[in-house]
Parts: C-alpha cells; sequence; structure tokens
C-alpha cells in the first residue's frame, strides 16, 4: 500500500487508542485499585497482618518498576502486541491464583508474577505504542486512554466491594480474574499492531509525508542516559511524585485526625480519581500550544498550591478546593509525563528511556507512604508532612522550570 494513497477511512491509530482505553481500565482495576477492597476480608481470614498484606502488593509494584527497562527494550524491538496479550493472559490466571492463596509464600508468589504483567499491560506499553502511532495529535491519543483509565477506580472499587457483599472475597477475585483475561486479551491480541508503516500508514493518519511540518525526533537510549536535562526531568517527576504518593495514601486518615467524618473523607479521596479526569482534559488541548516543559512546571506548582491550601486550615471548603486543584494536577502529571518524553526524545526508543524514569518513579511511589508514615508518627501530626509534600513539589516545578532541554536530534 502507497503512503501517498488518500484515505478515508479512520486512522487505524484511534482504534488503538480506543482499544488501550478499554483494557487499562480493566487493567488498572483489576491489578492495582481492587486489592485495597479485599485486605480486610483477607486478614480476618488467613490471620495475616496488615503490613504482611500489603507487603505482597509493595512487592508486585517494586517488581513492575525492575521490570520496566526489559518491556521498554521489548516494544522497541518488537511492538507491544504480543507482550501485551500474553500479559493479559498471564494476569488473568494469577488473579484466579491469588483468589485461592492460603500461605503466605504462595502470596508472594502471585504478586511477584503480577508485578511482571503490571510491567507488561498497564501504562507504560501503552504510551510506548501512542509515540508511535501519533506525533502531532499525541496529547489526544495520550488523553483518551488516561482518561477512560482515570476512572478505574471510580468504576472497580465500588465493583469489587459490591462482589465482596455478595460472594466473598475468594468468589469475587476469581471473577474478577476471569473478567481480565477475557476482555483484554482479545483486544490486545487483535486490535493492536507495531507501527503505522506496517499499515502502509503515516504517524497521526497523514496521506502525505510533505503533511509533516514537525521534524522527527531520535534519541538513542545512550543519547538521553547522557543528557543533562533527562535526569533533571526524572529528579522533577520524582519529587513531584513522591509528594503526591505521600498525600494520596495518607490522605482520608489526614481528613479523620482533622475533624472531617470517615464517610465524607471517602468520598473526598474518590474525588481526586475524577478530577483526574479533568486534569487530563484540560491538559491535552493546552499541551499543543505551550511547551512540554513549561506545562510540567506549572502541573507541578498547581500540585503545591493545592496542598498548601489544607496547611491553611481544614474545612469542607479547603477539602473540596484542594481535590479539585489537587486532582486535576495530579492527573495531567501522568499525560505530561508521557507527553514531553516523546516531545523531547522522540518515539524510536521511547520504551527505554520512559523505562528508566518509570523505574525511579516506582521507587518514589513505594517509599512515599512508608516514609510520611515516620514522619507523623515521630511528630504526632500530619503539618511536617504537607510542609515536606509543598516544598518537594515547588522543588520539582523549580527544577524543570530552569533548566533548558538538550539540543534535539531531528530528522525529517
Amino acid at each position: 500500500m502507497s503512503l501517498l494513497k488518500p484515505t478515508s477511512k479512520p486512522y487505524y491509530g484511534w482504534y488503538i487508542a480506543a482499544a488501550l482505553a478499554v483494557t487499562e481500565t480493566i487493567s488498572w482495576g483489576i491489578v492495582y485499585y481492587a486489592f485495597t477492597v479485599f485486605i480486610t476480608p483477607m486478614e480476618a481470614e488467613l490471620g495475616w497482618s496488615r503490613s504482611q498484606l500489603t507487603g505482597g502488593f509493595s512487592l508486585g509494584l517494586l517488581i513492575a518498576g525492575a521490570m520496566a527497562f526489559p518491556v521498554g527494550i521489548w516494544v522497541d524491538r518488537y511492538g507491544a502486541r504480543w507482550l501485551m496479550t500474553m500479559g493479559s493472559i498471564f494476569a488473568g490466571l494469577l488473579v484466579v491464583a491469588w483468589s485461592q492463596v492460603s500461605d503466605l509464600s504462595t502470596f508472594y508468589l502471585v504478586w511477584a508474577g503480577l508485578g511482571v504483567c503490571a510491567a507488561a499491560i498497564l501504562y507504560e506499553p501503552a504510551f510506548a505504542v501512542m509515540a508511535i502511532w501519533f506525533v502531532r495529535r499525541r496529547s489526544t491519543a495520550l488523553a483518551i486512554i488516561t482518561f477512560a483509565a482515570g476512572l478505574a477506580s471510580t468504576i472497580f472499587v465500588p465493583l469489587s466491594d459490591a462482589l465482596l457483599q455478595n460472594f466473598g472475597w475468594r468468589q469475587s477475585i476469581l471473577m474478577l480474574g476471569v473478567f481480565l483475561a477475557v476482555t483484554t486479551f482479545p483486544l490486545h491480541a487483535l486490535v493492536l499492531r507495531r507501527r503505522p508503516a506496517d499499515l502502509g500508514l503515516l504517524p497521526d493518519g497523514e496521506s502525505n509525508p510533505i503533511e509533516r511540518h514537525t521534524p522527527v525526533i531520535h534519541f538513542s537510549l545512550s543519547d538521553a542516559l547522557h543528557s543533562r536535562f533527562f535526569w533533571l526531568l526524572t529528579l522533577g517527576f520524582s519529587l513531584a511524585y513522591l509528594a503526591a504518593s505521600a498525600i494520596r495514601v495518607h490522605f482520608i486518615p489526614f481528613l479523620i485526625e482533622s475533624g472531617i467524618d470517615a464517610s465524607t473523607a471517602a468520598l473526598a479521596s474518590g474525588s481526586i480519581g475524577l478530577m483526574q479526569v479533568a486534569g487530563r482534559v484540560v491538559f491535552a488541548p493546552l499541551d499543543s500550544r505551550f511547551s512540554g516543559r513549561v506545562m510540567v512546571a506549572k502541573v507541578f506548582a498547581l500540585q503545591a498550591a493545592g496542598t498548601f491550601v489544607l496547611l491553611t486550615g481544614v474545612s469542607l471548603t479547603a477539602v473540596v478546593i484542594f481535590v479539585v486543584i489537587f486532582g486535576a494536577a495530579y492527573g495531567a502529571q501522568t499525560l505530561a509525563r508521557a507527553s514531553i518524553i516523546a516531545e523531547l526524545f522522540g518515539s524510536l526508543h521511547y520504551g527505554r528511556i520512559s523505562s528508566v524514569m518509570a523505574f525511579f518513579l516506582t521507587l518514589a511511589g513505594t517509599s512515599a507512604p512508608v516514609g510520611a508514615g515516620l514522619i507523623y508518627d515521630r511528630a504526632g501530626s500530619y503539618q511536617p508532612v504537607l510542609v515536606l509534600v509543598i516544598v518537594l513539589a515547588l522543588s520539582a516545578s523549580s527544577l524543570i522550570a530552569f533548566s533548558k532541554p538538550t539540543g534535539r536530534k531531528a530528522v525529517e
């Protein structure tokens, strides 16, 4: 098929974006968000401590971070189709295995395996696919996926709770595992393709190479790792992620301690997920008007501003303002990271480059809740935690705002 042949059909990349929007929502909902629903019933039946249960989940997160780099290499070389397909199958099987665990070692083995699968089916490979299929309209494509997946907790936490109330935790997890496999497996296998050229297409669905006004940027992994700005970008996102993870995990106990009733606190925490979606909707069109560096710096600054509202005093009004500002900034942060990596370093080695940053973000995300807990235990208050969160977010914003990107290696 000629690359110059115009077509009236919708660009195939949009079908891929739609498929990934569905599979990412289901995968995040079951592999990540549903876990919190089953902690209490598993604790009651199996007699394991809270730390033992969450330890398995944390192990999965750490392994997912460690697997990000080999997954990135695979996606760059072979595409994401069969990686995500097999990841879906094994993730479904492992969730089913989770429903049958009776000893702690097996539980940890299951979550170690789910960590490997998470690296293969969650955002990193999906973002790499979008980086290959889109250039000018990349932010819109990423927004489609993250808009849907941003609702994963809103959908699957109450769904998992409803299943739990009606069927018990083992049967509920079993059903979720089967649902994960039968829904995500066919979409990954039948819809995903490696690159537009395989279908005789150009990125964004352009019918003629002359239409491409933006030079294509190609950084190798070595180029990126030798780029000072890449490491500043990684540090900035790590600081911001450290701050955001600390406040997200401890948000409900902070509100309860501040005099907000538990039901209202839970509602406020859930509303952050909705505002994440709103933040991504706002970010997508703005990303095409401003440089990625400027947008990232503003997102981090908004995160700090939202947290500062809580530091001045906790009231229902303050909580609402925090949820709106912080939630929108936190949601935009996910989209901003994928967008700026593709913008500054290109799509050819996107998987590998992104995976290096993802590893450090995973370390930040798993250490932040523990660190915030230790600070709270020593201070007897969340005030020092809030101050530190604001300092970290402002440091991240300043770091990006005053840094200059590495000279681009562009080819027409």
